[in-house]
């Protein structure tokens, strides 16, 4: 029994550590690619109190199912669900990033800059904000990587509510930005976060 519980709370949170580090990781390298070391800020890990806090609390509860209800986390198809879908949602996020290049910043615009392009092909053809596509799918995949149900659920509430209000906030200042060509745009593409328009 020890064996299995060792085995399954190992293979589960490395998973969930090293989808964390290589997020993180990765999502600085394509910041400082497109945009340079000078202009990315400790924000361009997107690593917040909360994001920290709610990390913690999915380990909490792991750690608490894991030892009252071992089988629990022995959902073997669920888990590894959970790790293709932590895997797509990474590409779709970084996807993103690349096809919009120097266009693509963590933080909202709030002033036209002159590099700042309507993008409109590759991934963007498709989900009109891949980057909030692909970090929603991420974010609650590696709950249900877990088998975390609270945290998959309140993972998926929160992120979902975050990108409810930054949506229409950031789609009015594009709006002010490209016009007509926005407004197209968005009325035949979808935004990618279920329930958004």
């Amino acid at each position: 029994m020890a064996e299995v519980f060792s085995y399954t709370a190992c293979r589960q949170v490395s998973q969930f550590l090293v989808s964390i580090a290589f997020f993180h990781t990765s999502e600085y390298i394509l910041a400082v690619a497109v945009h340079g070391r000078a202009n990315v800020t400790f924000k361009s890990l997107l690593i917040s109190k909360n994001y920290i806090l709610a990390m913690i609390f999915s380990l909490v509860e792991y750690f608490i199912e894991i030892s009252l209800f071992p089988t629990m986390k022995q959902v073997w198809i669920v888990s590894d669900f959970g790790l293709a879908m932590v895997v797509i949602g990474e590409i779709i996020r970084k996807m993103a990033i690349v096809t919009a290049g120097r266009s693509f910043t963590h933080l909202i615009r709030i002033r036209h800059e002159d590099h700042h392009n309507l993008v409109t092909h590759g991934i963007y053809r498709y989900i009109r904000h891949p980057s909030y596509c692909g970090f929603f799918i991420w974010s609650v995949s590696t709950q249900i990587m877990l088998c975390n149900p609270l945290s998959t659920i309140g993972f998926a509430v929160v992120v979902w509510k975050f990108f409810h209000d930054r949506i229409p906030y950031e789609e009015y200042f594009l709006r002010q930005f490209f016009g007509p060509s926005y407004l197209e745009y968005a009325r035949t593409v979808p935004s990618g976060v279920p329930f958004v328009k």
